[in-house]
């Protein structure tokens, strides 16, 4: 089974849970073996990075949030789609404290698995893949999914995009320059181009990433006699592993 973790990054329901709605269910369509959850940080708690370190010693942050709810889920998943609204040229403050803390904090949670005197991170192999929208066209969709790939890559993960040409580096779309929250929902239903092509875009962005997370689980269980020498690889193997219900 491949575990499939949508996260809305915005802290209203609107455009992108309607693109990570388009996408989630277009994983449940292709009859594969699949588990898909949605998760939303609208509502939830998710404080900045303070760098106290503390988490370097065992891997659990000090902060009392829903981060920890969060974390455990995305540690679990084999694919990661982010769906998110272009703030300032990026994303959300929500999501990019979640992102800090992630980082600092699996450094600790994997400690263990290395030397005492490496600083790393295991190369988990999760499939990423990102979703931004924006209410204009040129407002940061591609600088949004590109600082995503680069939290994909040092995170030890593989980013993923949909088919061209509507899918470059990830699914971008544009509400028009309206700011209701079902902009896009309404211009997809009334046959608008840019709408559909987000909507495409989403659909094959969450197609391929679930196919290449099959492409890696085979690929890890093939070669895992090699690869279980290698502690970098630990977590991922393991998940290939995992029998799940």
């Amino acid at each position: 089974m491949i575990k499939v973790l949508g996260i809305c990054g915005s802290p209203r329901n609107g455009n992108s849970k309607f693109l990570l709605e388009e996408a989630l269910a277009s994983v449940k369509l292709l009859g594969l073996d699949t588990d898909v959850e949605y998760y939303s940080i609208r509502g939830k708690k998710m404080a900045g990075c303070v760098m106290c370190q503390a988490c370097e010693k065992d891997g659990i942050c000090i902060i009392k949030d829903d981060y920890h709810e969060l974390l455990q889920k995305w540690v679990e998943a084999d694919v990661i789609l982010y769906s998110v609204p272009v703030y300032h040229m990026g994303i959300p403050a929500q999501l990019k404290a979640f992102i800090d803390r992630l980082g600092n904090s699996l450094f600790g949670r994997y400690v263990n698995n290395f030397p005492a005197d490496a600083a790393t991170l295991p190369k988990s192999l999760k499939v990423i893949g990102t979703i931004a929208q924006g209410a204009h066209i040129f407002s940061g969709q591609e600088h949004t999914i590109t600082d995503m790939i680069n939290h994909t890559l040092i995170m030890g993960c593989v980013p993923v995009a949909g088919d061209m040409w509507e899918n470059y580096i990830g699914a971008g779309g544009w509400t028009s320059n309206e700011i209701r929250r079902d902009s896009l929902e309404k211009q997809a239903e009334e046959g608008k181009t840019d709408a559909l092509v987000a909507v495409r875009a989403s659909r094959s962005l969450a197609k391929r990433a679930v196919e290449m997370a099959m492409i890696l689980r085979a690929g890890a269980l093939g070669t895992q006699e090699y690869l279980r020498k290698e502690p970098i690889y630990k977590p991922f193997v393991d998940r290939a592993n995992e029998i799940r219900e």
